[in-house]
């Protein structure tokens, strides 16, 4: 009775949980991102305070240094991109017909008169898909438009969000205390291991993918500016900061970015392969020196799970889902492993003993 009790109060908890985040999902984003700028930066709090600095101070400095930061970016970089993004949209469906022209012109001949097929119904079926591409990307960056918005409204990010981080911060240490004080006494030790294995799966993924997307979306701007593809700093910059989504990010920025070389540098091959060459760069830094050295294996999660996980949590709680989505997967899966564990030495798993042995026959 008593780990059915358990069980019963765990998965009412966890209901009421995903309850609270579907009522209120509408008003938590500047909160969810508070929370996730005290946990990003409560580290570098941690070595001001090994260096002598008092907790208040050192909360002081670092969310004063991140504001700063965050003003320039708003100052220097967002203008820029937002004019961009604002072309780009009322280009969009030009490029769109050209890119159209120019495949059933150039490739769909070609193509049908290799497979012997009509060289029109060809080029109409690559119209319709390339059509239905360029809807699913314009609602698409709409999505992400509108979200932006959300999130870089000014009561969110100059107010509430601040503010949050700033309480968390410098009340950090009393609020783990005061959780550590609630846990079952019974079940202390395994509640805590389990606590600081979530928290170094969480830990390892968020901070080292945000310095992967950094990294991603500053070096992929800067190379499409080199090569002097048009909106390749909001191209560069997007696939990015959408690269923690794996083979997302750099797969649409790719397809985007041919696009617009194909329309833009036509018929001069060298530059479409240049811009081609920059993406397979990108993906071979990511995979071979990134991602195994800033994140690594931190979260146990397939990154089909972590796809999942991401849409899902988007579907059910919108913006604020996506934010809470990787970290809510890495928590689930260390109880999932755990689970597991625990079930591989129960006797459901190893069974109550081994079967007799059936008497020899006589002679």
């Amino acid at each position: 009775m008593t780990l059915r009790r358990q069980v019963q109060f765990w998965l009412v908890s966890l209901a009421v949980f995903c309850a609270f985040l579907y009522v209120f999902s509408g008003v938590l984003l500047p909160f969810v991102a508070g929370m996730a700028v005290a946990y990003l930066l409560d580290p570098v709090c941690y070595r001001l305070e090994a260096l002598g600095m008092a907790r208040l101070w050192a909360t002081l400095t670092i969310l004063f240094a991140f504001i700063f930061v965050l003003v320039l970016f708003f100052i220097l970089l967002l203008p820029l991109l937002g004019n961009q993004l604002a072309l780009f949209l009322e280009k969009f469906p030009e490029l769109v017909r050209k890119l159209q022209g120019l495949l059933s012109e150039n490739i769909g001949s070609s193509l049908a008169a290799a497979v012997g097929i009509d060289p029109q119904d060809l080029q109409s079926t690559m119209s319709n898909l390339v059509g239905q591409g360029a809807s699913f990307i314009g609602k698409l960056a709409q999505s992400v438009w509108s979200g932006g918005q959300a999130l870089l409204s000014i009561l969110s990010l100059f107010v509430i969000t601040p503010v949050v981080a700033f309480y968390l911060l410098l009340d950090w240490d009393h609020m783990v205390e005061r959780l550590d004080s609630w846990l079952p006494r019974d079940h202390l030790d395994e509640i805590r291991a389990l606590a600081k294995e979530m928290d170094g799966a969480v830990a390892g993924f968020v901070r080292g993918q945000v310095s992967v997307c950094l990294i991603l979306g500053s070096f992929y701007a800067v190379a499409l500016v080199l090569v002097g593809l048009n909106f390749g700093l909001l191209i560069g910059m997007a696939a990015g900061l959408v690269s923690f989504i794996p083979f997302v990010g750099a797969g649409l920025g790719l397809v985007l970015s041919v696009g617009v070389a194909l329309v833009q540098f036509w018929p001069d091959w060298p530059w479409v392969i240049a811009v081609v060459a920059v993406f397979a760069v990108g993906q071979f830094l990511e995979g071979n020196i990134l991602q195994p050295k800033l994140v690594g294996e931190s979260t146990g999660l397939h990154p089909v799970t972590l796809m999942f996980a991401l849409f899902a949590f988007g579907y059910l709680f919108g913006f604020v889902g996506m934010l809470v989505a990787v970290p809510a997967a890495a928590m689930i899966g260390v109880l999932a492993r755990f689970a597991l564990k625990q079930y591989l030495a129960s006797p459901v798993y190893k069974g109550t003993g081994a079967p007799a042995a059936a008497p020899e026959e006589s002679e």
